[in-house]
């Protein structure tokens, strides 16, 4: 059969349907006699049966104090329900004269908001069960069921234990899904009736507002499908004008939809014990008979305390079919976690073993997601469709955790990856970052049987709407379900919150650390910063001692020393000037490591026309320095001391590192308006003039330029090997001897480094051995 496709008109139904108050019927059924009493106990209203039963006319009846009827020590016992909780009952047992006859009867009494609520039922019995009877009736059948440890041969048993109590042709016990439809799971019957075990119902069978009264009254008795309901007289409460609320009522009437469900079935009589797991409805035990069949009230109390038995022991039965596969989950939660907390990379931690991550949820694939970087493990889909599916997930989902086991018919761009992700389970690590880890599912051809066609149920009516009816038909029909997965279980949706709570701990662990840390090199960089300034600052005075002692030596002795002496001297004054060149740029760059910027509006052309005349200055070969500027370069708030001591730098090792015969400069800047270059030269008066020139070589594709500028000095040198393109901007790391290209400290670009940065800029070069360079830098 192929898949139902009018599950809106199912829905439309069924919420219809939902709607219909089947708590206030105004009536009950013809088995029983009921009074609504005041909290005065005055008679409020009657049903239209009390002549048969109490031998008055409802008319007699109303208005009368309960002792109209009962003894004082029997009024006494229902004035008790007062004081007890709504819902709670009192039961005992009553003798009536009518006019007739002496009868004896079952009074169950309970309150509700507004009234008290008094049932009668006629009894062959006097006196009240013994615990001794009760428990020679309920207790082989307890002992049978705690016995076994399988869930389905317990579900088995209870079926079992239940129909010997009460004598019914089929007793079934069913069981709800997350939707609210259901299977039968347990099934005990007349050898000649069709078997219903392993049939699904729709949750349109027992629509949500029954199941939630099988959530607060735990047995439902209907003895007879085919009676007549009796009203009440008068139909509403006197007092509050409303109808009467029979939520806890044992007569409660049925409607004519359970009554024609449940006879399309054959069935005539019905008794229903609730299943509570977790305070939520587990399921029923459901049984029926061909004919109809009356039962005890005493009978019926045995079969609502075994419901209760069962209810309890289902939950250990549950955790014991469940034990083995949770401690599985356990050991590797305790595992994965352990070599996350002590992993470097959180990634690697998360994918490595593969396995481990799919695993812990029992899935065939997975996606972990840190902002961009997506990284897939196992069967799923590609990146861009993973890319996607958060997307939507970004918008959609607001929960931290969500499953399902059919994400196509939730995300439909989902159909063409069916194959490897019909089941999701998303768990959202962050909410401020889209960190996420995504678990995927295969889809899994099934087979449901259902009891009948679910779709014969919905009636489509004239005007367009549609209605719940019951079903004519019970036989096994089948469906093929498509489009899901395997559903996800408490258990695993537990391991993956458990996974949540760990990253966030490790994570606020590591962060703690890393601020510890970084508390501490701050003190660290501080100290040393101090220490380098004080060190340098102090070296130098012993250091000009050594100098000047050396040049008096030279000066005043120089006749009293051979050649060697001379030479060494010589050595000790050289090496003295080297020394005091690195403890400048050490005391320098100390300076720098507690400088604060003082920031104002620089124009840099005139900012490098400064730079460029001091340059020119302090070379003997001035006519020959040819520096090109492709256009003016703007004005930016920066401290203008320390650009200033950039662009001296660069510029003085873009003309120092430089062995052509005809050498150039080139300075200028990036942005996303380049358009056209212009070149300028010096021209009468020290001005600049600007000319078009074609572009230098961009180190990004437009769209990778930022907002900022970015600036560059480019020049036709010696270049620098690719593999020292890092290194050079090491303190004192040199690339020749001190004899090749005027020596130096090898601080300068270390120093060009550091202010960059403290502008919160970024520094590198790209160059070509023999060609030349450029060097890049931004000033955020």
């Amino acid at each position: 059969m192929s898949q139902p496709k009018n599950t809106t008109n199912q829905a439309t139904a069924l919420t219809n349907h939902d709607r219909q108050p089947i708590h206030i019927p105004g009536s009950i059924q013809p088995h029983g006699v009921l009074l609504a009493l005041s909290t005065q106990l005055e008679i409020l209203q009657v049903s239209n049966n009390t002549k048969a039963y109490l031998g008055k006319e409802p008319e007699d009846l109303l208005g009368k104090p309960l002792s109209y009827l009962f003894e004082a020590q029997q009024v006494e016992t229902v004035k008790q329900c007062l004081v007890k909780k709504i819902g709670s009952a009192t039961a005992f047992k009553v003798s009536i004269n009518t006019l007739h006859q002496e009868r004896d009867l079952d009074a169950i009494a309970h309150r509700t908001e507004e009234a008290v609520i008094l049932e009668l039922e006629p009894t062959d019995s006097k006196s009240e069960v013994s615990f001794l009877g009760f428990h020679a009736l309920a207790g082989e059948a307890i002992a049978k069921m705690q016995s076994t440890s399988n869930l389905i041969e317990f579900l088995h048993l209870v079926a079992e234990e239940v129909q010997k109590i009460i004598g019914f042709d089929r007793v079934m016990v069913y069981q709800f899904d997350e939707s609210g439809a259901g299977s039968v799971v347990g099934e005990v019957k007349r050898e000649d009736l069709s078997p219903y075990l392993g049939l699904h119902y729709p949750a349109t069978d027992i629509p949500a507002q029954a199941r939630e009264l099988y959530t607060r009254c735990f047995l439902r008795f209907l003895p007879d499908l085919t009676a007549e309901p009796v009203q009440l007289i008068p139909r509403q409460n006197p007092t509050t004008h409303q109808p009467l609320d029979l939520s806890y009522s044992v007569l409660r009437s049925f409607d004519w939809c359970c009554a024609e469900y449940h006879q399309n079935m054959g069935v005539k009589g019905l008794l229903v014990i609730s299943l509570i797991q977790d305070k939520k409805l587990w399921g029923l035990i459901s049984c029926h008979h061909q004919t109809p069949k009356h039962i005890s009230y005493e009978v019926r109390k045995m079969c609502e305390f075994l419901g209760q038995i069962v209810s309890s022991e289902l939950a250990h039965k549950i955790s014991n079919s469940e034990w083995d596969y949770k401690v599985k989950l356990k050991s590797l939660q305790s595992e994965f976690l352990e070599s996350i907390s002590q992993a470097d990379n959180f990634i690697d931690a998360l994918i490595k073993p593969e396995i481990r991550l799919l695993d812990f949820v029992s899935a065939s694939g997975g996606a972990v997601c840190l902002d961009d970087e997506i990284n897939l493990v196992g069967a799923t889909p590609n990146i861009d469709e993973v890319r996607a599916l958060i997307k939507w997930a970004d918008t959609q989902v607001s929960d931290n955790l969500f499953s399902t086991d059919s994400l196509p018919k939730l995300y439909p761009e989902a159909l063409i990856f069916k194959d490897t992700a019909s089941g999701l389970l998303l768990l959202r690590i962050s909410k401020v970052r889209r960190y996420y880890i995504l678990w995927f599912r295969p889809e899994v051809l099934q087979t449901v049987n259902w009891a009948g066609n679910p779709q014969e149920s919905i009636q489509a009516q004239v005007d367009g709407s549609y209605t719940l009816s019951p079903r004519k038909s019970f036989e096994q029909w089948q469906e093929t379900v498509r489009l899901t997965s395997l559903p996800w279980k408490a258990c695993e949706v537990e391991s993956a919150i458990a996974l949540s709570n760990a990253i966030v701990g490790i994570v606020l662990s590591k962060a703690d650390e890393l601020a510890k840390i970084n508390l501490e090199l701050e003190r660290s960089n501080q100290e040393l910063a101090s220490f380098a300034y004080a060190a340098s600052h102090d070296l130098k005075e012993p250091l000009r001692g050594i100098y000047n002692f050396s040049t008096v030596l030279l000066e005043d002795y120089a006749q009293v020393l051979d050649d060697d002496g001379i030479e060494c001297l010589q050595t000790v004054v050289s090496l003295s000037v080297r020394m005091e060149t690195l403890i400048n740029a050490l005391l320098r760059l100390s300076q720098l490591g507690q400088a604060h910027l003082r920031e104002q509006t620089t124009h840099l052309n005139e900012l490098l026309n400064q730079v460029i005349d001091v340059f020119r200055a302090s070379r003997q070969d001035s006519a020959l320095i040819d520096i090109r500027i492709p256009r003016p370069l703007p004005t930016i708030q920066c401290d203008r001391v320390l650009v200033n001591e950039v662009f001296s730098n660069l510029l003085g090792n873009a003309f120092k590192y430089n062995d052509k015969a005809e050498q150039w400069v080139e300075i200028g800047y990036l942005d996303k308006e380049a358009g056209e270059q212009r070149t300028a030269s010096r021209g009468e008066g020290g001005n600049f003039s600007f000319s078009p020139m074609p572009n230098p070589h961009y180190p990004l594709s437009p769209e990778e330029i930022p907002p900022s500028p970015i600036f560059y000095i480019r020049d036709n040198g010696i270049g620098i090997p690719q593999h020292h393109l890092e290194t050079i901007f090491r303190l004192f790391k040199r690339l020749h001897s001190q004899e090749k290209y005027g020596g130096g400290a090898g601080a300068g670009l270390a120093i060009v480094k550091k202010i960059v940065e403290l502008h919160n800029g970024q520094i590198w070069v790209k160059s070509t051995v023999g060609v030349g360079s450029i060097f890049y830098f931004t000033l955020e």
